[in-house]
């Protein structure tokens, strides 16, 4: 059996492991991901390998915290209102956001892939907290403006642009008038960083798609037809990761 076929049998075992009370009509999941990035989130043995704070944090050269909480912090200290984070997160992401719900906050975490499905409930300490609901990020099934704040951390560079256009435009419906939209993904650092050379290859090698981050602005993805009322970015790391918050 292929490994990307392996990759496919894991989402069938996952799904069916999942439990009462998740969503259990699998999304489909896109050609992109299981061409290009099957070996990270489909395979079997993925998990596994990656799901590892101190990797995901070398494989943002020690930022991983640092991001996190600066997404994070956007949402506030504690949260009441309801937030949907678009897309599984390796590492504890996840975990720091439910920490900060208070008694009338909830968090949704969508994801097209069962097996990350069930990776986030198995590693959460509290995953009864959690809404974790088989979804596409750019054909979500909730109601416009049905959450306070929306996370996207780390995705968007992993998307062709057709797909990264619709899952802004997706979680941009869903963000309440008001509300926050925050996106944390890779950037064009700046010249005198070393990065600027080293990342290019890694990037290209293994990150098809990532190449967009450096060569467009988040904003040149939004819809034309939403009123946004403010943006906000910031970079970090000699540019090379960025934020961006988006009110509607």
């Amino acid at each position: 059996m292929s490994p990307k076929q392996n990759a496919a049998l894991a989402q069938t075992e996952s799904l069916q492991s999942l439990g009462v009370g998740r969503s259990l009509t699998p999304a489909v999941i896109p050609d992109y991901l299981h061409n290009t990035y099957w070996w990270a989130y489909l395979h079997p043995r993925a998990v596994h390998i990656f799901e590892r704070q101190w990797l995901v944090n070398l494989i943002l050269w020690g930022n991983f915290a640092k991001l996190r909480d600066a997404a994070l912090q956007e949402m506030g200290e504690e949260i009441n209102g309801r937030v949907l984070q678009v897309a599984c997160v390796y590492g504890d992401f996840t975990e720091h956001l439910v920490r900060r719900l208070g008694p009338q906050g909830s968090v949704d975490v969508i994801d097209v892939a069962p097996i990350q499905i069930k990776n986030l409930q198995s590693k959460l300490s509290k995953p009864q907290r959690v809404n974790a609901l088989l979804q596409d990020s750019s054909d979500l099934h909730f109601e416009d403006g049905s959450h306070d704040s929306v996370v996207v951390f780390f995705l968007l560079h992993e998307q062709p642009a057709d797909v990264r256009r619709k899952t802004i435009a997706e979680a941009l419906r869903v963000t309440k008038p008001g509300g926050k939209l925050v996106f944390v993904d890779y950037h064009k650092p700046v010249a005198a960083s070393p990065f600027r050379y080293l990342m290019v290859p890694v990037l290209t090698t293994l990150e098809p798609f990532a190449m967009d981050m450096w060569n467009g602005e988040i904003v040149d993805w939004l819809p034309t037809d939403v009123k946004i009322s403010k943006v906000d970015k910031q970079t970090y790391f000699g540019g090379l990761y960025q934020k961006v918050v988006i009110t509607r």
